[in-house]
């Protein structure tokens, strides 16, 4: 009878070794874009190099709307015959990345 409540006693031990609680850290990595607004304006009000650079990029483009930022960057939205895109500048012309 000894020997059956030590081995109940060894098996529960062992049991409890394995049930040690596991602490683990989740670590989450967020990332925030922040979007800039854009301001409608005409089609006057785009840069000569901005207009300049479109006519060069794309010669049968129609400037739709033209949106600008705080940073003088320029979103365009142009068709091309029966196709739509749209399109960013900075203000010397230069196509951004968006």
């Amino acid at each position: 009878m000894k020997k059956l409540a030590i081995t109940g006693a060894v098996i529960l031990a062992s049991l409890s070794i394995q049930a040690k609680a596991t602490t683990i850290q989740n670590k989450v990595k967020t990332s925030v874009f922040v979007q800039t607004e854009y301001t409608e304006i005409t089609a006057d009000a785009v840069p000569a190099a901005v207009k300049t650079a479109l006519q060069t990029a794309y010669p049968n483009a129609k400037l739709d709307k033209a949106y600008v930022n705080e940073k003088k960057e320029y979103k365009l939205e142009i068709s091309v015959k029966d196709q739509k895109a749209t399109v960013y500048s900075d203000v010397n012309g230069n196509w951004l990345k968006i």
